[in-house]
């Protein structure tokens, strides 16, 4: 990021407001803006928290997107042929604007749950840095490689349920984004990059290869922090998982689990086991897709990365 290089820090800020402001901010430039600003003070430990609340869980929070940016549907989101480089824009977009998303959900959770230790929030405000680097860096690819940005094709707000859904508890809200919708992503973008690879952008793969890398620390966080509110409350962390999948009538898919990405993210056998046993995903033990699996004609991938069943599968 480089919003920021110009204008000073000043010496002692909040890292809430700041953070607030942020999840508001409905432009690109100030949200990265905002979000550096945020960065520098988590390096450099220059914020301050004066201790009062935002009263952040008392009103509806819902993403703020550009104005030129079409909500439409989930069921019409179509599939991303990427042997046409429309598709692969469309992909690469589609991604960015799971990365959008995915700065919302970390400040929401970082300014949402005040029973949770001061480190649960610097975490999660370090991820919701590290989705917007996520998101300049595919907003960049689309504008250098395809002269279009982020707003010029239609997007979904579907992947937000899950955030309402799970909003006055955070034990639901580890299990269920970090460690269901996040983790989806684990899965497919191995796909996704192969599928960019074949249809000639390799650049587009380097940024998505980048982002899978950085994505399994995110998943490990959330299932670091379920853990610690399951043992807050006297859970049994796995037989609980399962609990919410069923309580929450998470929806199945038909991805392969990257068996080694869930292992290091903190998935535990006996929970990929079961995940496997469930049908909740059709595992891979060595993490190998096999020739064109999820792919149909001219690249039509079989998934969509930000459909309903796999919303968030990047973020």
């Amino acid at each position: 990021m480089t919003h920021v290089a110009n204008k000073a820090l000043t010496a002692s800020f909040s890292l809430t407001k700041t953070a607030s402001d942020a999840f508001i901010a409905d432009t690109v430039d100030e949200k990265l803006y905002l979000i550096e600003r945020l960065a520098l003070a988590l390096k450099f430990d220059e914020g301050t928290d004066d201790g009062k609340t935002l009263g952040w869980a008392d009103a509806l929070r819902m993403p703020a997107y550009p104005k030129g940016l079409a909500l439409v549907s989930p069921r019409q989101v179509g599939r991303r042929r990427l042997g046409t480089a429309r598709g692969r824009a469309e992909l690469i977009h589609a991604i960015a604007h799971i990365e959008w998303h995915a700065i919302h959900l970390a400040i929401d959770a970082a300014l949402r749950f005040e029973v949770m230790p001061k480190r649960f929030m610097l975490d999660w405000l370090g991820v919701a840095v590290e989705e917007a680097g996520h998101f300049s860096m595919l907003n960049q690819h689309l504008q250098m490689n395809y002269q279009v940005s982020y707003g010029d094709f239609p997007a979904h707000a579907g992947m937000w349920d899950m955030a309402r859904k799970t909003e006055l508890d955070v034990v639901a809200r580890m299990a269920l984004v970090p460690r269901v919708l996040e983790a989806r992503g684990l899965d497919v973008t191995s796909e996704m990059i192969l599928g960019l690879m074949r249809h000639g952008d390799p650049e587009g793969a380097s940024c998505l290869a980048l982002i899978l890398k950085e994505e399994v620390r995110h998943v490990w966080l959330g299932t670091y922090w379920y853990r610690y509110a399951c043992t807050l409350r006297g859970l049994d962390p796995e037989a609980h998982f399962f609990d919410l999948l069923k309580k929450f009538h998470t929806p199945r898919t038909h991805v392969s689990m990257n068996i080694l990405a869930r292992q290091l993210a903190g998935f535990s056998q006996l929970e990929l086991d079961q995940l496997s046993l469930l049908g909740q995903d059709r595992s891979t033990p060595n993490n190998e897709r096999h020739g064109e699996s999820n792919c149909g004609p001219n690249g039509a991938l079989n998934f969509a990365p930000d459909g309903e069943a796999n919303s968030l599968s990047q973020a």
